[in-house]
């Protein structure tokens, strides 16, 4: 992908599904509801699944971050598709940069901090198992 990077794109990507083709350009930035300089693509929503899981595309501004917070329901990973940052996932500091993977499972503590060039990821969510 020459002169492209990754999160490019997947901003500009597609989900594809034997129902049909859903264009990511065509989805809007939503602002987090709660964490300033934090924007997300609902890529596909828990209400679309049933509540089996959710996906989604994350922009996180330089500087800016998602603050400690826990999912008391839900496990979570991310995969880091450009920019660099610091994941505090229960107490460990995990660099964040483009290939890096994290997980974390029901009622870990954990952060995320962009470094000055930002940070894009994926974000997904399954219901706990147990």
């Amino acid at each position: 992908m020459s002169g492209i990077n990754a999160f490019t794109a997947f901003s500009a990507g597609r989900m594809c599904t034997p129902d049909g083709e859903r264009a990511f350009d065509t989805l809007e930035w939503k602002k987090h509801p709660i964490f300033d300089g934090v924007e997300l693509k609902h890529l596909v929503t828990g209400e679309q699944t049933g509540g089996a899981f959710s996906f989604h595309l994350v922009r996180i501004a330089p500087g800016k971050a998602i603050e400690l917070h826990v999912h008391e329901t839900q496990l979570e990973t991310h995969e880091v598709i450009a920019g660099r940052g610091m994941c505090l996932n229960d107490g460990t500091e995990i660099p964040y940069n483009a290939g890096t993977i994290s997980f974390f499972p029901v009622g870990v503590p954990h952060e995320v901090r962009a470094g000055e060039e930002g940070l894009s990821l994926f974000a997904k969510f399954f219901p706990a198992l147990c």
